[in-house]
């Protein structure tokens, strides 16, 4: 039974998928022509709009002839070009003025025009007319100079025109004409306006005719206007076609063909080839100049009026899987029962080890506490360990010295006494015996006066480096006093190991910081280089350099010949706890301390570099005056 359904489920959710899908592409079909006829439209909306801005020039020119119908070659000239037509208006071919001069004042009106700067003008082609229509004026005249003196009345195309705008007093275009001035073939066409002598009747056609002076004109190329009106990325989406079919009063419009063809956007391009959508077409009528043209636009095939069919597959794909799903969950819906009662069980397994893992967070949290409490109590007693060494060493060195005083003192006593005796026995000195027992007391001087100042500052040294290290007290300090007190203190153990060592640091450098801090950094140093760098060899050798790098901070190097370490071990050496002498009186502690008392206490940082066999070098670069506000981290 749930199985039917699910079946019954998934034909249903195709055949809604097929609905919708089929809704979607009639949307799509119904805004692509919407698109379409929007932008037909805008071709024919614009191409009046600007040839209605043309026109309007031509008015303009015409009501100038209206204040004065006697205007001259150079006013004319003067007009047009405040036009700057090149800028304003690149539509233009020209702009004109058609002279109408009778038969007999041909002659004088032609020598007129050559007194007037012009002598090789000509009226051309040669015929004997009533009238003539004759264009004087040409602007610009540069690459117009074969319209120049053309008689429009020998021309039957330009005359009829000529003939309804004097007539009607309207603007009148001429059919599709090849320019004379355009050796290029292309289609063009010429709107002229009639211009009446003033002061007179114009109520009637033959009184219009009696007082017409002229026609003012603009030349047009179609390819020319057509390519400002229309934006050329449009053009890759459409073709548009132009037809002249001949003016409004005739009662046959002219039937389209090559010669009525005034614009074709397709023409020698290579989109050419695109295929047309059948059902996006569309005529539409324009009258320019008292003709009407009809505009054809066709959509082609491409991104703009093409049908996505993506949309269509994507909802296909989503309908089905719906579909798809919608089935399985209703064949389902036993096993999903089932695994109901499978969660809730998995939800209080799940509840039983969520407290199981709290607790364990707990104890974790305790061990990570005593862990800390641990790792403390080592850091105390690894720094009490180094102090041990410290005063066993001093304990050492200070032997030899006390035990030389006292063997000194031991035997000037003697001394003292047997000269008593020889005073009290003999009954007198000799000179020779006085001065000999005075040179020796002299010599037993100077021995006890070099062991006990030696003791005296082996005491000092060991001194200064407890207090330091014991105190952490900052206080102003000089670097070589501080190495070179260290370095007394580990004295007996260098000596016990063959260890040379070699000091070059610049003297008087002057540190504000810590001094006990870097007196167990070195102590660690040369711990490590002691148990670590010479294990297994008779003698070593250890050498600290320091270098005043800016003028507030100081690069000190502890580097020394030892076994060096393997690159497993040097990524290893800052970590607490590790240590290759586990068991043999390492704690791995040493180094641990040392990075945080340079990074933490002595605001420095801290570089190792060791290579197995080649010994090790310790870079430190510490600042020589810590900010007043700096308090000491904990090692």
């Amino acid at each position: 039974m749930l199985k039917s359904r699910g079946y019954l489920a998934f034909i249903v959710g195709v055949c809604l998928t097929l609905a919708t899908c089929q809704i979607v592409l009639t949307a799509q079909r119904h805004q692509i022509r919407s698109n379409f006829e929007r932008d037909a439209e805008k071709v024919v909306r614009d191409t009046e709009n600007r040839l209605q801005t043309y026109f309007d020039v031509l008015l303009a020119i015409k009501g100038v002839y209206a204040l004065d119908d006697g205007m001259d070659r150079r006013r004319f000239q003067r007009y047009v070009n405040e036009l700057k037509l090149d800028q304003r208006y690149p539509g233009f071919q020209a702009i004109q003025f058609v002279r109408r001069v009778p038969e007999q004042r041909l002659q004088a009106f032609s020598n007129t025009v050559r007194k007037d700067g012009y002598p090789a003008f000509s009226v051309h082609p040669a015929s004997s007319q009533q009238l003539h229509y004759v264009i004087e004026y040409t602007e610009p005249l540069k690459g117009n100079e074969a319209a120049f003196g053309l008689d429009l009345a020998a021309l039957p195309p330009h005359l009829r025109a000529l003939e309804l705008g004097r007539d009607s007093g309207q603007i009148v275009a001429t059919e599709r004409i090849t320019l004379v001035q355009d050796s290029s073939g292309e289609p063009g066409f010429v709107a002229r306006a009639p211009v009446y002598r003033n002061g007179v009747p114009l109520q009637t056609a033959a009184q219009r005719e009696a007082a017409l002076v002229g026609f003012v004109a603009i030349v047009f190329k179609v390819n020319t206007l057509m390519r400002e009106v229309i934006d050329p990325a449009m053009l890759e989406h459409l073709h548009v076609r132009i037809q002249d079919r001949g003016y409004r009063q005739d009662a046959t419009p002219l039937a389209p063909s090559a010669h009525t063809l005034m614009y074709d956007s397709r023409a020698g391009s290579a989109a050419a080839t695109a295929a047309a959508l059948e059902d996006l077409t569309v005529q539409m009528p324009m009258v320019v100049g008292m003709r009407q043209w009809q505009v054809e636009v066709q959509g082609h095939a491409g991104s703009r009026y093409t049908r996505a069919p993506w949309p269509v597959v994507l909802i296909g794909i989503a309908g089905v899987i719906i579909s798809a799903l919608i089935a399985a969950l209703l064949v389902s819906t036993r096993r999903m029962t089932v695994a109901r009662h499978g969660l809730e069980y998995s939800l209080a397994e799940l509840e039983r080890q969520k407290l199981k893992v709290e607790q364990a967070r707990a104890d974790l949290a305790a061990l990570t506490e005593t862990l800390k409490q641990a790792q403390t109590n080592l850091l105390t007693s690894e720094k009490m360990a180094s102090l041990g060494a410290l005063v066993a060493g001093v304990a050492h060195e200070l032997n030899t010295p006390i035990g030389n005083s006292l063997l000194t003192a031991s035997a000037l006593s003697d001394m003292v006494r047997e000269l008593e005796h020889k005073l009290a026995n003999d009954g007198g000195l000799k000179r020779s015996a006085l001065e000999a027992h005075m040179q020796d007391a002299r010599k037993a001087c100077d021995i006890m006066n070099s062991s006990l100042t030696r003791a005296a500052d082996l005491i000092t040294s060991f001194k200064q480096v407890a207090v330091d290290q014991a105190s952490g007290q900052r206080r102003r300090f000089k670097l070589d006093d501080v190495v070179h007190d260290t370095l007394a203190t580990y004295a007996a153990q260098l000596r016990r190991s063959a260890c040379n060592v070699t000091v070059d640091l610049p003297a008087g450098v002057e540190f504000d910081s810590y001094p006990g801090s870097l007196s167990q950094v070195l102590s660690n140093l040369i711990g490590n280089s002691l148990l670590h760098g010479f294990d297994g060899r008779d003698c070593g050798a250890i050498r600290i350099e320091g270098r005043l790098e800016s003028p507030d901070a100081v690069t000190l190097r502890f580097i020394d010949d030892g076994v060096g370490m393997s690159p497993g071990t040097l990524r290893k050496i800052f970590d607490p706890f590790f240590t290759t002498k586990l068991g043999q009186g390492g704690s791995g502690l040493g180094m641990n301390i040392v990075y945080n008392i340079v990074t933490g206490v002595l605001r420095g940082t801290i570089q190792v570099e060791s290579q197995a066999g080649q010994g090790t070098t310790v870079t430190l670069v510490l600042p020589l005056q810590l900010p007043p506000e700096e308090q000491p981290l904990q090692a």
